[in-house]
């Protein structure tokens, strides 16, 4: 019945899980950093934020996370080839697919974190304000903890997002289980091949869902 799993098989499918684990976490990481703050720019600088900045959060907003929201990511992920081998030295292999990854998970992620913000009940802000505390602290302990049910949902999407996005990443040189299912799968006229790597995945994002499910139910204190 698996008489597919040849040692070299099972080998590369190690490799190539690992891979794709790694190009998660790497753009995960960086993304929920940046994509964070981002988020909060968004919220704060817009129309009825703590610190209105019109112009600023047209840049942010318009420029920034429109336009590369609206590029599909197989598009972008092809264009930045060269600006990742100039960060990470190569354009080949899972650290520098992140590159790719990061960047275009970044806005998607910065809108679901300014969506959990604005959630956050106006009375709360503006009772932090009224008992003298700045913009900062309001930021900090009061805006973020409170939307952090939210904040944790888009990280679970955003995670599940990018393991969809690694299998395309594969496909131009990543590696991870995109580049097994095409090379052993596609390429080789073997599904077994491919639905195991798809099986694979189907298991890391029920997995990455469930653990978000249960971060976002512990920190909901509402």
């Amino acid at each position: 019945m698996f008489d597919f799993l040849t040692p070299t098989v099972q080998k590369a499918m190690l490799t190539a899980t690992w891979e794709t684990l790694e190009m998660t976490l790497i753009s995960g990481v960086v993304t929920a950093v940046v994509g964070l703050v981002l988020g909060i720019l968004l919220h704060v600088t817009g129309k009825d934020g703590l610190a209105p900045i019109r112009w600023l959060n047209v840049v942010l907003s318009g420029v920034i996370v429109n336009i590369t929201r609206s590029i599909p990511f197989a598009i972008l992920m092809v264009a930045l080839i060269p600006f990742a081998a100039l960060i990470v030295g190569t354009s080949l292999g899972p650290v520098a697919a992140s590159v790719s990854l990061t960047l275009g998970t970044i806005p998607f992620f910065a809108r679901l974190v300014e969506t959990a913000l604005r959630d956050v009940s106006s009375g709360k802000v503006d009772a932090a304000l009224v008992m003298g505390s700045t913009k900062m602290q309001v930021i900090r302990k009061v805006m973020v903890p409170e939307a952090m049910p939210g904040i944790v949902a888009a990280i679970t999407t955003t995670v599940v997002t990018l393991i969809g996005y690694s299998a395309m990443a594969g496909l131009v040189g990543g590696g991870g289980l995109g580049r097994m299912a095409y090379n052993y799968g596609y390429t080789r006229y073997n599904p077994e091949i491919m639905i195991l790597t798809i099986i694979i995945m189907v298991i890391m994002v029920q997995l990455v869902q469930m653990i978000g499910d249960a971060i976002a139910r512990k920190v909901d204190h509402r």
